[in-house]
């Protein structure tokens, strides 16, 4: 019987060498994308800022918050839809909470102003945090309360039950970095030169920095 179990034993070993290659070669699980619907003004410029932040995966630059199904950028612009500018930020949990990211939005707006941000006017641009559950309301309350006391001045930017959001016309997605070129006032400039122009002629950058200082994430891009 000895020498059964000993000629056996060879045997054994590899079956259990085996299984622990199938265990080490299973694959990982990826990691879950999670989602935060902000709206910061001109979305170009949220999308252009939030694509900088460490773990974030994607963004995308549409419309929510309306009464209109599918609306077109020029229906959204010319008012009464009810529709903000608005960006879906798509991001690894593991890498960047979704606290880091309310902090960093409302550092990189102007959550002080109801009507627009920066040169951009009326209800398309107002600044708003969607929210799809309670904690992710409870988060959204804490960051505003937050920002609040660090100013020292009434926060504005509200926080919306989600709505159904839509993404806007493919040539609107990575708007700051295409190099098509279009005729502007200053002559033609690729989108990406426009981008920069219109961006520094709207005075964002500057007053997020008269804002917040050196707690502003973005400013300057």
């Amino acid at each position: 019987m000895l020498m059964k179990l000993k000629r056996g034993r060879p045997v054994v070993l590899a079956i259990l060498m085996a299984l622990g290659v199938l265990v080490n070669c299973t694959p990982a699980k990826a990691a879950a994308t999670e989602t935060a619907v902000l709206a910061g003004g001109c979305f170009w410029c949220v999308e252009a800022d939030f694509e900088k932040l460490k773990g974030v995966q994607e963004v995308v630059s549409g419309f929510t918050g309306g009464t209109v199904s599918n609306p077109s950028y020029k229906q959204v612009v010319r008012g009464g839809t009810g529709h903000y500018e608005a960006v879906q930020v798509k991001y690894d949990p593991a890498v960047v909470t979704y606290e880091q990211i309310l902090h960093a939005f409302l550092r990189s707006v102007d959550p002080t102003d109801a009507g627009g941000q920066f040169c951009d006017r009326g209800e398309t641009y107002r600044t708003a945090i969607f929210v799809s559950d309670p904690a992710e309301k409870a988060s959204a309350k804490a960051a505003v309360r937050e920002a609040e006391a660090a100013l020292g001045k009434a926060v504005v930017t509200p926080v919306l039950d989600a709505a159904p959001f839509y993404a806007a016309e493919a040539y609107h997605q990575d708007y700051y970095k295409q190099g098509e070129i279009i005729l502007t006032r200053f002559g033609p400039r690729s989108k990406a030169s426009a981008y920069k122009l219109y961006r520094e002629g709207c005075g964002r950058d500057a007053r997020v920095r008269e804002l917040w200082g050196s707690a502003a994430p973005f400013a300057g891009g």
